[in-house]
């Protein structure tokens, strides 16, 4: 497997809650999200014996807008995705949606979500794992604040259990 196709299938498990989000829901499927749900970004948990933390960013989607965008080739950074820098992170982020195969590439339709963040827990340090999209208070190259609002792809996203 090539390094970008794995940290674009890294950035898939993640997206897995609402890749579907677009889709009306079925018996039993989850629903679309809509403007005032809770959701949250997670990052982290990995390991088989010893789970890494999981970090996280929590908010409530402000508004739903629906895209037309290309999905190109993923970048190739030439290394795995542990050793990715927080630059590296934003260009892939910045790639989405993305493909392996270029027999792949073409317009795809995204959901983006605006959330208004209330609540995060990011690490600090680079024990136990290397930095991932949440790292010393910041999402990406953003500074997070309480009641700032982050344009992101729905995908990236599941909904809140409950606020705490």
């Amino acid at each position: 497997m090539c390094k970008a196709t794995g940290a674009f299938l890294g950035v898939l498990l993640l997206a897995g809650p609402f890749l579907a989000g677009a889709a009306p829901a079925a018996a039993g499927e989850r629903r679309a999200p809509q403007a005032g749900d809770c959701v949250i970004l997670r990052e982290g948990g990995s390991g088989w014996l010893l789970k890494a933390p999981t970090y996280w960013l929590r908010g409530t989607i402000d508004r739903l807008v629906r895209e037309r965008r290309m999905a190109g080739i993923c970048p190739l950074l030439g290394k795995p995705s542990a050793a990715y820098t927080r630059a590296d992170h934003a260009q892939v982020a910045a790639a989405m949606p993305c493909v392996a195969n270029a027999a792949d590439v073409g317009e795809v339709d995204v959901l983006r979500v605006h959330v208004l963040v209330d609540a995060w827990e990011t690490p600090w340090s680079h024990q136990g794992s290397p930095p991932g999209w949440l790292f010393r208070g910041q999402f990406l190259d953003q500074t997070l604040h309480r009641g700032m609002v982050i344009d992101m792809d729905a995908s990236w996203l599941e909904f809140c259990e409950e606020r705490s």
